[in-house]
């Protein structure tokens, strides 16, 4: 007979694991606590140099609410104007819309070799894996992306790549993966690095960005960075592909003043990140540089389906600052790998369930504290804590939680309606209830067990006269 195959375990089953895992970590979480602490100390200096940054913040959340309730006009707005200067739009319902728009691109090109900017979107469709499967070679340019992707691992965070490797990690991988010396000299690495991929830009034909902000007005599209990768890999190859959530439009080309200090310091504690461009289309006629053709993918992939539920849509006015995963104390003991999605950290705890489905994703939702950090610095004032609440009740009132569960909340909730029933029922009783109730969240598993009282209250007080 054949052996037969382990079941393979649920995303929630499996996200137990990993964070059990990476919470007694503790050289995992050492590094983690140093790197975000620094974070965390440059965003309080950067705090100092706005004179009023909750006004700041009200009116970054009142532009985006707006544009998030109006979404189909601004996206036609930007579509219309972008056109103009000879770009491209095309829009994919879903990451199979998106790759495929990508694939004719490529053909047409006769492409094999792709440079690419950071961009959580193309992780989110997964575009480095189909492009492998097609023979075309997708470089990531930007250093900790290029880290990571030398490793083989996903993002662990959507700000800071590589956020969880030390520099003698990163030493390491060079030497295995790139076959260099052994060094610890942190300037000799970046420079590696440089070296293998200045001959990238000048051979690909394609070069892949995403966008941080797309703007309506213009028509165009930003892109924000510290490393000038984008710039060159959205310069030198002659097709330039802008793969960007449909969520990210503003207004106006001067709402920029506003929304690219916002997202700078709040992630980094950088008054401004070192590059900022505006791409408007391919090159024209009178410009010296830039691609022969723009293309704009606006993706969706879930985006609507959260669109359409308006007490949570406004999870929608992120603009992917990083700054909630940095205070968060869940992240910060678990790790971004331990969610197994693109989006981590509180934000990715909200949106992930409804971009990638909330019967598989809701565990997300309960993997936090609740304690509202995440609130009090999102610079678009987004109610992270409320948001995961609604995302617990959705699950609930969908069926979705587990049948054990469900039995042992409805012997509590018979109890408690029942105050008779409960003072009837032995002190070995409600201790085998609460153990059962409380053994769902893992309360039992590194705690003693709780234990009822052998006499209740009423008891006490009756025998007191």
């Amino acid at each position: 007979m054949k052996p037969t195959a382990a079941p393979v375990p649920t995303k929630a089953a499996q996200f137990l694991v990993d964070t059990d895992r990476k919470a007694f970590d503790l050289e995992h979480r050492r590094k983690i606590r140093f790197n975000i602490g620094k974070y965390n100390a440059a965003v309080t200096t950067g705090m100092g140099f706005y004179a009023d940054h909750e006004l700041a913040r009200s009116r970054a959340s009142y532009l985006k609410t707006e544009v998030i309730n109006h979404l189909d006009e601004y996206l036609l707005q930007f579509e219309e104007n972008f056109s103009k200067r000879g770009g491209q739009v095309i829009w994919a319902r879903d990451a199979a819309e998106a790759l495929a728009e990508v694939g004719r691109i490529m053909e047409r090109r006769k492409a094999r070799t792709v440079v690419k900017a950071k961009s959580m979107t193309t992780e989110e469709i997964h575009l480095n894996e189909y492009l492998g499967k097609r023979g075309i070679e997708s470089v990531e340019t930007d250093l900790g992306e290029f880290i990571v992707q030398l490793n083989g691992e996903r993002p662990y965070h959507i700000v800071t790549p590589a956020m969880h490797l030390s520099k003698a990690d990163i030493a390491d991988i060079f030497v295995k993966h790139l076959g260099i010396a052994h060094t610890d000299d942190a300037q000799q690495l970046v420079l590696t690095a440089r070296h293998l991929l200045r001959d990238k830009y000048t051979a690909a034909e394609v070069g892949i960005t995403g966008g941080n902000f797309l703007v309506a007005d213009t028509g165009a599209v930003c892109v924000t960075e510290n490393e000038g990768n984008a710039r060159l890999s959205a310069t030198f190859p002659r097709t330039h592909i802008a793969i960007v959530g449909i969520e990210k439009v503003i207004p106006r080309l001067r709402d920029l003043d506003l929304f690219w200090p916002l997202l700078s310091t709040s992630g980094t504690g950088q008054q401004l990140t070192v590059y900022n461009t505006i791409y408007t289309g391919p090159r024209q006629p009178l410009e010296k540089d830039g691609p022969e053709e723009m293309f704009v993918i606006l993706l969706d992939n879930g985006r609507t389906n959260l669109l359409a539920q308006p007490e949570q849509r406004e999870a929608l006015n992120c603009i992917r600052c990083g700054a909630c995963l940095n205070v968060c104390p869940v992240y910060k003991n678990i790790g971004g790998h331990s969610y197994e999605a693109t989006y981590s950290g509180p934000i990715g705890s909200v949106i992930t369930p409804h971009l990638s489905g909330m019967e598989e994703n809701k565990h997300l939702s309960f993997a936090s504290s609740l304690c509202g950090a995440c609130t009090s610095v999102c610079p678009v004032k987004i109610p992270i804590h409320n948001l995961l609440l609604k995302n617990r009740q959705q699950s609930v009132q969908a069926g979705y939680t587990d049948p054990e569960e469900r039995r042992a909340i409805s012997l509590w909730l018979h109890g408690m309606k029942r105050r008779w029933v409960w003072d009837l029922a032995p002190a070995a009783a409600k201790n085998w209830v609460l153990s059962r109730l409380l053994g769902q969240v893992g309360w039992s598993k590194r705690r003693d067990a709780v234990q009822v009282a052998p006499k209740t209250f009423r008891q006490l007080w009756k025998a007191r006269g």
